[in-house]
């Protein structure tokens, strides 16, 4: 039996006498972050250049610190540091999705009118402060999974779909198609499903995160900056956005 037992119900271990609790958990929360490290020095090492490559570096770090800290704090030693210590992997993961939403606002803002795109700017930041505070105040993980699939399903979905409707370019099918094998996470995760109790359905949704992080990487590597001022035609209004997004232009 568990000396420490978890919410999943994963049994703990002892590491050069350490008691770890939910070890599995944990090591897929790291494998998480070490796709992202990679991804994050990799890019640096690339020095591509602009504010767009810029964010998804910073999305990249921020995701990897995030996840670091909740293997050790929300996994390994909840037993000794007390729920509470989830907070700072969650909110810091919460500034890693707003990275990734500018990184798709300033790509997609030739297509906008300039008022369009300030729009979306500063929801960004209302976004992160509302959700963060609430996240805060309650202590429920819920919330981040809505901040989650709001900012990638709301945000970061619907302005690639615009862009490859206007381009073209394959780059936003690799995010579009990424985002929804990511929303596989969220079914695993909220229906439970694993497949072991050593493999349970936390460790199902952070490998379907860490290899979603990695085609993340990938389309990084081919976002052009450049190619939506080379191809546009005219900004898109409001109206004009959501009927891109449908099909209907």
């Amino acid at each position: 039996m568990s000396a420490f037992p978890s919410p999943s119900g994963q049994p703990s271990i002892e590491l050069f006498g350490m008691p770890i609790m939910e070890p599995m958990v944990t090591f897929t929360d790291f494998w998480i972050t070490f796709v992202c490290l990679y991804a994050f020095f990799s890019l640096r090492k690339k020095a591509l250049p602009g504010r767009i490559h810029r964010y998804m570096r910073y999305y990249f770090l921020i995701m990897g610190i995030a996840t670091f800290l909740g293997g050790v704090l929300g996994h390994a030693f909840q037993y000794a540091v007390g729920i509470e210590w989830k907070l700072p992997g969650w909110l810091i993961s919460m500034i890693a999705v707003m990275a990734i939403e500018r990184a798709s606002i300033f790509h997609a803002q030739p297509f906008f009118s300039s008022r369009l795109g300030l729009a979306l700017e500063w929801f960004n930041v209302i976004e992160l402060i509302t959700f963060a505070v609430i996240t805060f105040i309650t202590l429920n993980f819920f919330f981040i999974k809505v901040h989650s699939a709001y900012g990638l399903g709301l945000v970061v979905l619907p302005l690639h779909i615009i862009m490859f409707r206007k381009t073209g370019h394959p780059m936003h099918l690799v995010f579009i198609r990424t985002i929804f094998f990511a929303g596989l996470s969220a079914v695993f995760y909220t229906l439970e499903i694993g497949l072991h109790l050593w493999f349970n359905h936390l460790d199902v949704a952070h490998t379907i995160m860490a290899i979603s992080m990695y085609f993340f990487y990938r389309g990084t590597l081919f976002l052009d900056p450049t190619i939506p001022r080379k191809l546009l035609d005219k900004p898109l209004s409001f109206p004009e956005t959501g009927s891109a997004i449908l099909g209907l232009r």
